[in-house]
């Protein structure tokens, strides 16, 4: 089918894919970074056939993607910890709101709460932007059974200051999860936990260095 395209054609087709693909993104950052790349490559394809509208339309988009960006990674975030009750009106509306999400994450989780659950909203720049619901096992032990942050704000940030911050301020030293699917599998090994088993439960964990 290819066979009598020429390869900057090929050129243009790639780096159309690659901003359709980037449109796809949840994560702004992503969609900024795949944009960005799709739109450079957009706009020296537009400049090798000479088709001057098509390399000033990407390059604005271009410089667009790299403000952005720029914003995104040297602009000061700000984080807070919400600790609420397990009966919260809001923390029902939360849960029911992102329940198919939650769900396609975290397939066993189940909000049953009990005198040793713990929950708390992540706050960042005063938007509502994670979820996290513990057991403690005893005094410095956890289990984590959901670690949930809405679109837009997957980009490791929140994880790491829930578990660096908050939780060393609370002297937690061990933290279990369930693996999730995928994708949550790949955002706990990023922040750090390793298989592990609990009760014969295979699972992964987390140790809180001091």
């Amino acid at each position: 089918m290819f066979n009598n395209i020429q390869p900057i054609v090929l050129f243009g087709y790639a780096a159309s894919v690659i901003i359709a693909v980037s449109l796809t993104m949840s994560s702004i950052v992503k969609l900024r970074t795949v944009n960005l790349f799709g739109a450079m490559l957009f706009s020296s394809y537009g400049l090798i056939i000479k088709a001057y509208p098509v390399f000033l339309l990407n390059g604005f988009i271009t410089l667009v993607d790299v403000y952005y960006l720029l914003q995104i990674f040297g602009e000061k975030e700000y984080f807070r910890i919400l600790e609420v009750g397990v009966n919260t009106e809001y923390l029902k509306y939360f849960l029911k709101f992102h329940e198919r999400e939650i769900t396609k994450f975290i397939p066993n989780f189940k909000f049953e709460p009990n005198d040793k659950y713990h929950v708390m909203f992540v706050l960042r720049d005063t938007v509502p932007a994670g979820l996290v619901c513990s057991e403690y096992l005893d005094d410095d032990c956890i289990y984590m059974k959901l670690d949930y942050a809405i679109p837009g704000y997957r980009d490791f940030k929140m994880g790491k200051y829930v578990f660096q911050e908050i939780l060393k301020k609370k002297k937690v030293k061990k933290i279990y999860s369930d693996s999730g699917n995928k994708k949550h599998e790949q955002y706990l090994k990023r922040m750090g936990f390793v298989k592990s088993s609990l009760d014969s439960k295979p699972v992964y964990c987390l140790d809180i260095i001091s």
